[in-house]
């Protein structure tokens, strides 16, 4: 072991603990049952069974464990976003991908190009730049996982600005923020903008965040970290006080995550944001009762018939394999064309054919100054698929590359054009376009969306 560090070895991670152990202790609290000396037993804790703690201080560790259940926000509303919960359309037992016989799929690839049929397929290409970015992309330390992901930004950004949504008088709201590093960018794009907020939305706690980077007075960044299923806009702080358009914003938006922040958008805050706060009616419709609670605030029926709070919507799409029929906004769409929650979840996991096994192992990425990013970043999300989802072994001899990876690109649109729909149906004109290119991110379609003209919220400064 390293001077001053704990004795213990740690078999799964080959190295010794770094762990700084008590004066005059050779092991640290964690491993300080292999002490010879003043033994004490150590147990899993309840709440979380991948630290320990001593038996005999259980109950005081219980008040202070970081695991234990902390009160909830006032913007936490449980299933706010959640959409429809109908136990009797969601099949009991769903049959794997790779158990369905050649029929079976074959009559599901029917299904697919039948209800794709007339839909526009082939997505125009707009890939564009940001003088914000071009002293970062031109910078030789970054390494090409990071400058993979400043090129995405940096398109983003272009796409924001070619939709007259980088200006000021408004609160730039990130789900799935991470780090925060689109937000950032955002910041130094608006770094002469007066009047601009952001809120950085998060359900995991996130390490080198980048929010204490940006330098300007009259910028403002808050994060919440919360699920987007139970997140009430309207109820928080920081929007209460001065009730700016929102923007959305999100890079790779993992698959029901993109529904969930499209309904908490312009389903929960568009309809509650002028309510002055008050309180969601509590009484449904006895044909509702198998629908979450829509939270709509009393005496607010008028003010969306002619004004959009949500400036407007730009999300890069990602992981349709983990989409889910409870939370997905296209329902009425898939229904429309004659599909239904089982060929939904057939869908969602032949989307991955499009991608899977499309690359080559992504390799180490070069040492960089933002090496943290590339850390947690590195194209996660193009690397879960499993090998069910991908296509079993029995599928090579049915169809090939080409057709798996066609057929997933037809899946994935599909889905997204019932996001198309129902953002359509809110009022909103919205569109998909690829980003940037496939050697970037396989994922590299991008859904943007703005109010028609005439509900377009004017900039508060």
């Amino acid at each position: 072991p390293e001077p001053g560090r704990c004795a213990h070895f740690v078999l799964r991670k080959r190295r010794f603990c770094r762990m700084i152990p008590a004066p005059g202790r050779r092991f640290c609290g964690e491993h300080g049952h292999e002490e010879e000396q003043n033994y004490r037993k150590r147990i899993p804790c309840p709440l979380d069974p991948k630290h320990t703690v001593y038996e005999d201080q259980l109950q005081k560790h219980l008040k202070k464990c970081n695991s234990r259940e902390k009160p909830k926000p006032v913007y936490f509303v449980q299933d706010i976003n959640a959409g429809l919960k109908d136990v009797a359309e969601i099949p009991e037992k769903q049959v794997p991908l790779s158990s369905l016989s050649i029929e079976e799929l074959q009559n599901l690839i029917i299904k697919l190009k039948k209800a794709s049929n007339g839909l526009e397929l082939h997505l125009k290409e707009q890939i564009l730049s940001h003088q914000a970015l071009q002293e970062a992309l031109n910078d030789p330390k970054n390494g090409e996982s990071a400058f993979k992901h400043l090129k995405q930004q940096a398109s983003i950004l272009g796409n924001m600005e070619k939709l007259h949504l980088l200006g000021p008088g408004r609160c730039f709201v990130e789900f799935g923020a991470g780090r925060g590093k689109l937000s950032h960018w955002v910041d130094v794009a608006l770094q002469n903008v007066e009047s601009v907020q952001f809120l950085l939305v998060e359900r995991a706690t996130t390490r080198f965040k980048v929010d204490g980077k940006h330098k300007r007075r009259d910028s403002i960044f808050e994060r919440l970290q919360v699920d987007i299923q139970h997140l009430c806009l309207n109820k928080v702080p920081m929007l209460e006080k001065k009730k700016l358009p929102l923007v959305g914003i999100g890079k790779h938006l993992c698959g029901a995550a993109t529904d969930l922040a499209l309904r908490c958008l312009v389903e929960s805050y568009t309809t509650c944001c002028d309510g002055e706060g008050e309180e969601p009616a509590p009484k449904r419709s006895r044909a509702a009762q198998t629908e979450v609670a829509p939270h709509k605030c009393a005496g607010n029926e008028s003010t969306t018939e002619d004004h959009k709070p949500v400036a407007g919507i730009v999300i890069a799409l990602c992981c349709h394999h983990k989409c889910d029929w409870t939370h997905y906004v296209g329902r009425e769409f898939f229904k429309s064309v004659g599909v239904g929650p089982v060929e939904f979840h057939y869908f969602q996991r032949m989307s991955s054919w499009a991608t899977c096994g499309m690359r080559e192992t992504t390799s180490k990425a070069s040492t960089t100054e933002d090496s943290e990013d590339q850390t947690n970043d590195t194209e996660e999300h193009e690397q879960t698929f499993s090998r069910t989802e991908s296509g079993s072994d029995t599928l090579q001899g049915i169809l090939s590359v080409e057709e798996r990876k066609e057929i997933g690109c037809l899946c994935k649109r599909l889905i997204d054009h019932g996001r198309i729909e129902y953002l359509q149906q809110q009022g909103y004109k919205a569109a998909l376009q690829y980003y940037t290119e496939s050697a970037v991110s396989l994922e590299n379609v991008l859904l943007t969306a703005v109010p028609s003209p005439s509900l377009i919220p004017e900039p508060t400064i």
